[in-house]
């Protein structure tokens, strides 16, 4: 039975990715390192910051690293002050309250980000649960918060389905055993599939998505009525 779906933020419910592609350019620039798409996407996007920065800036310090990371941040939401979710989005959310599904927010986003957007979107009260990669032992692409997401709600993994857009969001919740979709927002379709999504679409208004929506919360009703 379908009792949740769980949500991405960046690059899921909006797409992100070519701010924070300004906001990385910019602030490495700095350090006379310039990137392309390319770089971005196989380097950057998807992964948490501390990782980021040892990867790119080996020379820093954990505390110069975590300095550089808030800059980056910063500079982040001083661009990103117009957000808009991907279409469909809004639609989404009045499907799940009509079939009463819970909903949560896993994201590798730090805090103040997450709260930022989710202010800017104007959905702060959309979710029942948020979890950041902060609050568990480790971040995406490990399993760890989308099992705690499913704590949270008190949900199984089969209850759930996940939709993520980037490679380690997909790994994640593929590990947390949860059927996942992909949204297909900053990485091909293909490349998400392979890695686990069993769907990838565009965006929220892809008939794909509606249809296996609906078609399992017919199924949920066939089976309630057949117990009666």
């Amino acid at each position: 039975m379908l009792t949740a779906i769980l949500f991405d933020l960046d690059g899921t419910i909006v797409n992100t990715d070519p701010i924070h592609y300004r906001a990385w350019q910019e602030m490495l620039l700095n350090y006379s390192v310039e990137i392309d798409e390319t770089f971005y996407k196989s380097r950057i996007s998807g992964r948490l910051n501390p990782e980021i920065v040892k990867d790119i800036l080996p020379q820093l310090s954990t505390v110069e690293g975590q300095k550089f990371a808030d800059e980056k941040e910063a500079l982040f939401r001083k661009l990103a002050p117009d957000l808009k979710p991907l279409s469909g989005f809004s639609e989404l959310l009045k499907w799940t309250e009509t079939h009463n599904l819970k909903r949560a927010l896993v994201t590798n986003a730090p805090r103040l980000n997450a709260e930022f957007m989710l202010d800017v979107l104007g959905i702060k009260e959309a979710f029942h649960t948020v979890v950041v990669a902060d609050d568990c032992i480790a971040g995406k692409p490990d399993p760890a918060p989308y099992q705690a997401a499913l704590n949270k709600l008190g949900i199984t993994a089969e209850e759930a389905i996940a939709l993520e857009d980037s490679p380690s969001g997909i790994r994640a919740a593929v590990s947390a055993d949860i059927r996942t979709i992909g949204i297909a927002s900053t990485h091909d379709p293909q490349v998400l599939q392979e890695i686990g999504a069993f769907m990838a679409i565009p965006d929220f208004t892809d008939l794909q998505l509606w249809t296996l929506l609906n078609s399992l919360i017919e199924q949920d009703l066939s089976a309630i009525a057949s117990n009666f």
